[in-house]
Order: C-alpha cells, then sequence, then structure tokens
C-alpha cells in the first residue's frame, strides 16, 4: 500500500529529476525544445499546404531552370 508519505518522496523525488535535467542539461533541454517548435511549424506548413492549390509541376521545374 503506498502511503501519502511514500507519495510525497517519490514527487519531491520527480521535481529534483526535473530540476536537475533543466539546470545541468540546458543545451540538451534548448535542443528539445528547438525540435519540438520546429515539428509544429512543419505541421503548420504542411496543414497549410494541403489548403492551397496545386502547382504543375513542370511550372515549378521551369521556374528553377530559368534561375539557373
Amino acid at each position: 500500500m503506498v502511503t501519502a508519505t511514500d507519495n510525497a518522496a517519490l514527487k519531491e523525488a520527480f521535481k529534483d529529476a526535473i530540476r536537475e535535467i533543466v539546470f545541468e542539461n540546458k543545451e540538451f533541454l534548448h535542443e528539445i525544445l528547438v525540435e519540438a517548435m520546429e515539428d509544429v511549424a512543419m505541421s503548420h506548413a504542411i496543414e497549410e499546404g494541403e489548403k492551397s492549390a496545386t502547382v504543375d509541376p513542370k511550372v515549378v521545374y521551369d521556374l528553377l531552370d530559368s534561375a539557373q
């Protein structure tokens, strides 16, 4: 049986672990947050692209060729 004291100790241990991750691994945390933001931005771009009109691939290739 889990007691209130056990729950409090577990909660405190979890908080300590989170603090350690945040303060001792700032670069890692930064990378995770940047990845998450990039994923959200990509998701929004995909959704927006699905709502827009399609373009003939030949038009795109012609534009790319003319830029060279």
